[in-house]
């Protein structure tokens, strides 16, 4: 797509000529994401600074019909800000401040590039706690993490974004600017704007301030490893813990190539695993009362013990706690390295991990791929990594689609869904129509021009070709 030297000349009015992008490079550089290998290079690139800028660029946007892209950090793993349709690439980046914590009412204001990992930091110098916590928290922003409903590895005690998330300033498409709620606890007052826009991966409005809840901080932990024999047997512990009557902070299942790749690509792990081991589960459970800590542990330990495993691992240190977080966090990049590959975000009720982890293998015989899969067990979302390997080139692109599909319709039989936190985006938006009817696409869509009538902002996401 080409833009006539009139549109680039109003786009460099709004945010000065430094912050306007044609060359190639810097187009290539913000066309792509953690999606597999896709690049959509936009049109050009802009970089506003504030509110009043990004409302002036979608106005333009808006009234000559070109496409705009809002993009973040690039974490993202649906492909939801990649400029398919080129036209403009809309950058968050310099839309990065704190902007308060107030200690008073549990609460934080932000603007949207700030990382994850920086806001959780700052809050917890001053004894709170922002719970949702991406496995890419270090690298991910705020604003992604709500234009995604992002979870995390916390979210099985703690919820995911939406769940934290009081009130958003909106650009809407027509460069209107509006607040979406209000800084309270709870809102009955009129629809509910701000959970509309949360999850909406940037199609309905580009978010440029976030008010977000905080909670007090807990200072105490315990974590463990739990080795078992069996990958059946660590999903049935899952559930299996919660009806023991512990709600742990954290529940992680990683299978064994899972673990082993990721040995292999993070130095310094000193984590061993018996030949004969085939999955771990990570748990965490935290508080403020150490001798509760450890009775729910031991009830745990009580738990996982009525199944085949190997010696429980607790860690003693910060240090050793650290080291098993890295393992964990760093599964994604470890794949990654190790082959090309296709990540899906399936979700189910955690007592149907078994059926959903051995029905997966199935299907992976079925159509000739591996799989490696690792996730959030304590709320049911497997990270389903598909493994291209030795698979030619045509399997991988004839085959491979097909045992997708078959995997979220195994998914949705389980009373399962699509995605747990990585969103629909670009590369999951042809199998919705096994999630939803086409009565609920067409109410969808119809909201979709309700906010956007000229389809502007990020096209070609969510709703199916």
């Amino acid at each position: 797509m080409e833009f006539n030297s009139d549109i680039l000349r109003q786009l460099s009015q709004i945010v000065g000529e430094d912050y306007l992008f044609t060359d190639i490079a810097t187009r290539n550089h913000y066309g792509h994401d953690e999606t597999e290998d896709y690049v959509f290079p936009p049109s050009v690139v802009i970089k506003p600074v504030n509110t009043a800028e990004v409302a002036a660029i979608v106005k333009v946007a808006n009234q000559c019909k070109i496409p705009l892209t809002p993009i973040g950090a690039r974490t993202g793993l649906s492909g939801g800000a990649l400029s398919i349709h080129q036209g403009i690439g809309l950058s968050l980046e310099r839309l990065n401040k704190i902007l308060s914590i107030d200690e008073n009412n549990l609460q934080v204001i932000v603007e949207p590039a700030v990382i994850t990992q920086v806001l959780r930091e700052a809050v917890a110098e001053k004894g709170l706690f922002y719970p949702p916590d991406p496995s890419s928290q270090g690298s991910c922003w705020i604003g992604g993490n709500v234009a995604e409903n992002a979870g995390g590895a916390r979210a099985v005690k703690y919820g995911v974004t939406k769940d934290y998330v009081l009130n958003l300033e909106v650009v809407l498409p027509t460069g209107d600017v509006i607040w979406t709620g209000a800084n309270t606890l709870k809102n009955s007052t009129g629809y509910n704007l701000t959970q509309l826009m949360v999850g909406s991966e940037g199609t309905l409005g580009i978010i440029t301030k976030i008010v977000l809840k905080l909670l007090p901080k807990n200072n105490f932990n315990v974590l463990m490893l739990v080795p078992f024999y069996k990958a059946s047997q660590a999903c049935e512990a899952v559930s299996a813990i919660f009806r023991a009557g512990v709600v742990p902070s954290a529940l992680e299942f990683m299978e064994r190539d899972a673990i082993d790749w990721t040995l292999q690509f993070v130095e310094g792990l000193n984590v061993h695993v018996k030949e004969a081991v085939q999955a771990h589960l990570l748990i965490e459970v935290d508080g403020n009362y150490p001798e509760i800590l450890m009775a729910e542990a031991e009830k745990i330990l009580g738990v996982v013990e009525q199944f085949e495993i190997d010696e429980v691992l607790f860690a003693d240190t910060e240090d050793q706690k650290n080291a098993l977080w890295k393992m964990r966090r760093s599964v994604a990049e470890a794949v990654k390295s190790n082959s090309i590959y296709k990540e899906e975000d399936t979700v189910v009720p955690r007592y149907e991990l078994p059926k959903l982890l051995e029905g997966i293998k199935t299907i992976g015989a079925k159509y000739g791929f591996q799989s490696v899969c690792y996730g959030h067990a304590g709320d049911g979302n497997l990270h389903v990594n598909i493994i291209k390997g030795a698979m030619s080139d045509a399997n991988w692109q004839t085959e491979v689609p097909k045992g997708i599909r078959e995997i979220f319709e195994l998914t949705v039989s389980l009373k399962g869904t699509l995605s747990g936190e990585h969103g629909i985006g670009f590369v999951q938006k042809n199998y919705m129509d096994i999630a939803f009817t086409k009565v609920h696409l067409e109410l969808m869509e119809r909201m979709k021009h309700v906010f956007d009538p000229n389809n502007v902002l990020n096209p070609g996401k969510i709703f199916p070709d």
